[in-house]
């Protein structure tokens, strides 16, 4: 029977963020579905205001789902406030998710604040990646601190396409704050639903969230966690096909 991947992306991040990601990982699943959703404030919807608390993030990712004629149950591949997002989904709404993939997140209820962001990149996150007016400046900070895998010359190109995405559909600072309100806020719960399975997965070089904060989660919920051993926060992009490779095991092994 075909599966429907939801794939959700992170703060300020829209699915173009993805690049060849979803087409990679759709020609591993062939007969399944593969949809990318946007949250609110972000790629499509760019001109909503953005919730500041993730359950809203939930019922605005439901409605969009609904509305594509979606029902689920979906195969949840989230990353970092996705990631959030798809924790909260599993609370709301068990019986629509058949498995989730949390990727490089985290939660107050886990991890202190220091460690869900960590604080050597405060001034150049605040600088350049979100007060800068310059769009290429923007990007190019945010792929350095977030990606470890890739060429520079290459990370820099990248930054101007994703510069061009900002142009078309801008993120507002007044949507990246109340995003980073909502994510900073984020209390999951302290067990999930163990019917559903449910893996963890981490860059161990992450440098904008700490590879703790993944190992508290899978140790208090009692889940696998999968650890790429350079890989950092945008482990999408750093490591695709071993993502690929993790996420296929990972629904494999939780239904064994």
């Amino acid at each position: 029977m075909a599966r429907t991947w939801v794939l959700l992306r992170g703060l300020v991040r829209e699915q173009r963020h993805w690049e060849d990601f979803p087409a990679q990982f759709h020609a591993a699943v062939p007969s399944d579905r593969v949809i990318c959703v946007d949250l609110p404030g972000n790629g499509v919807f760019y001109r909503e205001d953005s919730p500041t608390r993730i359950a809203a993030m939930v019922a605005h990712a439901r409605e969009q789902l609904a509305n594509q004629g979606e029902s689920g149950p979906f195969y949840l591949v989230a990353l970092s406030l996705g990631a959030m997002t798809a924790v909260q989904w599993l609370s709301q709404a068990p019986h629509e998710v058949a498995f989730a993939a949390l990727i490089n997140t985290s939660s107050s209820r886990f991890s202190p604040f220091w460690r869900r962001l960590r604080p050597g990149n405060y001034a150049r996150l605040i600088r350049e990646g979100i007060i800068s007016r310059n769009r290429v400046r923007k990007e190019k900070a945010i792929l350095e601190i977030t990606s470890n895998l890739r060429d520079t010359a290459w990370l820099h190109q990248l930054a101007e396409r994703w510069a061009e995405y900002a142009r078309l559909q801008p993120v507002s600072l007044r949507n990246s704050l109340r995003q980073l309100l909502a994510a900073m806020r984020f209390q999951a719960p302290a067990a999930l639903p163990d019917t559903i399975p449910v893996i963890l997965i981490s860059g161990e070089g992450d440098r904008l969230v700490h590879p703790s904060c993944s190992r508290r989660m899978a140790e208090a919920w009692q889940l696998p966690l999968r650890a790429h051993p350079q890989a950092g926060h945008d482990l999408p992009l750093d490591a695709p096909q071993w993502l690929i490779n993790t996420l296929l095991g990972g629904v494999t092994e939780t239904r064994n």
